[in-house]
Order: C-alpha cells, then structure tokens, then sequence
C-alpha cells in the first residue's frame, strides 16, 4: 500500500461522504457532484492506495479493513479543514456537525448537564456518544474527547486534564430496605441479595470486594450491561455497587458501607493534540470542566 506521497484531498472526502452516508447516490447528493465523479474518485482514491476500500454490495458500500482506517485519516482531516474553514470565515461563532465523545458507561450520567449547556450554546452540533470498553484512538479520529478512568494517559500526542475523583459504594434502594432492611456493614451481609456485573475481574475498583465477600447463593441477578445493573439495583432487586454521583442524581439510596479510597478512582478528560485547538473541541472542553468534580 502506497500513501506515503497522496495527495487526493478531495478523492478521500469524496470517499468519507460515500463511508458515512452509505451510497454514491447520496454522497453525490451531498457533495453536489455526478454519481460518475462519486465512482472515479472512489476509483482514483483505491488505485493510490493500492487495495480496495469499499466492498460493493446490492444496498450499497461497505468498508474494508483498510478502509476503516482511511475513514479514520478523512474524519479528522475534516474536523481540522472545518475548523481552519470557520476561522478563516472570521472567527466563525456556529459551531455545526458533529463532536464525538467516548466514555465508559458507568460515567455518563456525570457528562449529561454539560451536554445539554454545550447544545444550548450550540444548537447545529450534534454529540455523538460512544459508551464503550474499548478505548477510541484519538491519534485516529475515532472521536474528539475522551472521558477515562485510573492512570493518567501517558500518550505523548494526547493533551489530559483532570476532571476529578470518582467514588463507589455497595447501595440500597429505599424500596430494597423496606423489604429486607440495611446491613449494619460487612459482617452483616448474611441473607442479603446483591445485584453484579457478570465479568468481576477486571473494570471497577470494587470488584475484588465482590470477589471476595457475595457467593454464588447471594446474586438475585447479574448483567453485562451497566444500565441494566443500575434499574435492578433501583428497582430492590438487591443492593450493588454505583457511582456515588449516580445515587446522588437519582435519590432514595442509602450507602451500605463506608467510603473506601480504594473504590476512588481518577477521572481524565483527553483529547488529540491536533483537534485540541479546535473551536467545536474547545466549546465542549470549556462545558464539561464548567460541572466537572472536585479533585
């Protein structure tokens, strides 16, 4: 493969256009282009690179492996040329498209107040929130900021601020204790129901805790999903472990045991040195570190 000396600026945001919207039809649409021009961009585009990067298919085109990455290379290069294109225009104030933020799942309630201040603030931008396990590649442009937890990112190319601690605790809904009453603290736990993760392990710092203090025959239920674990937990269905931040926004919880540092963990707000001066990126930083927690 060779794109060590491309220069097919508009074959690659011709073939960004056809990755997101799906079909030349539509990308020519939006580009106010020819089909034809669609197809011997998309043509150009694989013979500089050497492979393919579409998989034509009936309901139109799907990326290969390689074309995945080239996806990644166009998003950010179109995130730098809209930014230049805005300032370029005199200090452009609307801020449009889209801005994409990765998080794992347990902190999304932290991030919403601060969503909904940045889209007041700019009604035509769009957020785009993946809640995942799996890190996003900031280097790639597989999203704009990054919400991480524990170790403070060492990546030389990412620009990492704090954005606070964030405590857990083993929690009881109102209506949990009304059926089953408040353990007195760990060594009251005997009859008590407990609602965990599937996977203990690896994750939360509170995991060895589970590990080593609920058996088998004290899980009423388990899940893979975060959100799941949350409403069974709010629903009685046993006590489990939260964000203290989620059980303080939801209200009718009572902590089980006392505040632990161990289940504390640093929270960090990440972003690409490339996208970092960006005015969409620095609206959204400015709302987040306006709510972000005390350190």
């Amino acid at each position: 493969m060779s794109i060590g000396n491309m220069d097919k600026w508009a074959e690659l945001r011709t073939a960004y256009q056809v990755a997101k919207l799906g079909t030349v039809s539509a990308a020519a649409e939006a580009l106010g282009y020819h089909r034809a021009t669609v197809n011997r961009h998309i043509d150009v585009l694989e013979a500089e690179i050497g492979t393919r990067i579409f998989i034509r298919h009936a309901r139109g085109y799907a990326l290969t492996e390689v074309g995945e990455d080239v996806l990644r290379v166009a998003q950010k290069t179109e995130s730098l040329i809209d930014d230049l294109a805005g300032r370029v225009q005199g200090g452009k104030t609307q801020i449009d498209g889209e801005i994409k933020l990765t998080i794992l799942a347990p902190f999304a309630g932290l991030l919403m107040s601060s969503i909904a201040d940045f889209r007041v603030q700019n009604p035509q931008c769009t957020v785009v929130i993946d809640a995942s396990e799996d890190l996003a590649r900031l280097e790639y442009g597989e999203a704009h900021i990054a919400l991480r937890a524990g170790a403070k990112p060492d990546h030389p190319d990412y620009v990492v601020s704090s954005f606070g601690q964030i405590g857990f605790n083993l929690y009881a809904h109102d209506s949990y204790v009304q059926r089953h009453g408040l353990p007195t603290g760990v060594d009251d736990l005997s009859g008590h129901k407990f609602v965990v993760p599937q996977t203990i392990g690896r994750g939360l710092p509170v995991n060895p805790w589970i590990n080593d203090h609920v058996q088998a025959d004290m899980i009423a239920m388990s899940s893979r999903d975060i959100w799941v674990i949350i409403e069974a937990i709010a629903a009685g269905v046993g006590m489990g472990f939260i964000g203290d931040h989620e059980a303080a926004s939801r209200g009718k919880f009572s902590a089980v045991l006392p505040p632990n540092k161990e289940w504390t963990v640093p929270t960090w707000l990440v972003t690409h040195v490339d996208l970092h001066r960006t005015q969409k990126v620095q609206a959204m930083l400015a709302c987040l570190k306006s709510t972000s927690l005390k350190a």
